[in-house]
């Protein structure tokens, strides 16, 4: 499910809320959305989403800060970096951009334990560039 809402006390502020359910433990699917290398394998096909760091195999933490390269719109690229700003192990964790092609990104993932596995909800506070 998407939603997008709009931020009562930022009016040019957007939110997207989104909601997907996993068929697996918590601690499976942790180990995989937390390494920044599966970021490209999660991440809309037509965004054309490239990892450019490399943390040989660590996992996410707080203070790390992650290149991309994206081609959201007609294939053209754009340099990426965002920063993760905060962690609680098997629950959740926020990515913040820092450099990109939005004015303004924050991205909360949150993995939520349910009889069926585990419900993935991702929150995304943005403001496009340039006024659109």
């Amino acid at each position: 499910m998407i939603r997008f809402t709009l931020l009562r006390d930022q009016a040019m502020k957007k939110r997207l809320n989104r909601e997907q359910q996993l068929n697996c433990d918590v601690e499976a699917a942790w180990h995989f959305i937390s390494s920044h290398k599966n970021l490209s394998k999660i991440a809309p096909k037509d965004m054309d989403f490239t990892v450019l760091s490399d943390y040989n195999g660590e996992q996410i933490a707080e203070g790390m800060v992650i290149d991309y390269i994206v081609s959201p719109l007609r294939k053209v690229p754009l340099k990426w970096r965002t920063r993760i700003i905060y962690v609680e192990p098997n629950n959740s964790f926020t990515d913040f951009h820092e450099k990109g092609p939005y004015k303004y990104w924050s991205h909360f993932h949150e993995f939520i334990l349910n009889k069926d596995g585990m419900l993935m909800k991702d929150t995304v506070d943005y403001e496009l560039s340039f006024g659109f």
